[in-house]
């Protein structure tokens, strides 16, 4: 839990159960499968190497970056809403907290 606002934060543990009990949730985010392992070591999804993101995101909303074959790549906070990830072309998309390299 945070202390700030209170709310959970997820880890790479806790988005793979999500991943693998649910077949699509409004927190996903699928990022090219050619910088997937720049977001494992940690490093931000960019909105330009968005495939797919919800349109339930909002800013600020906790999420799940998957690669095209469902696999957790990484959970942090989204900074453009899930319609502005796939239009926009440069900037930051998710800030990502923790990729799947630290928990392994």
């Amino acid at each position: 839990m945070r202390p700030t606002d209170g709310l959970f934060s997820l880890s790479i543990e806790g988005a793979k159960r999500i991943v693998e009990s649910t077949p699509s949730a409004r927190c996903f985010v699928t990022v090219k499968d050619d910088v997937s392992k720049f977001v494992i070591d940690g490093g931000d999804a960019f909105a330009v190497h968005i495939v797919k993101a919800d349109d339930e995101i909002r800013a600020k909303d906790e999420v799940i970056v998957l690669d095209s074959n469902r696999r957790v790549l990484a959970v942090g906070r989204a900074v453009l809403s899930g319609a502005e990830m796939r239009a926009f072309k440069r900037g930051v998309a998710v800030k990502v907290r923790r990729g799947s390299l630290d928990e392994s």
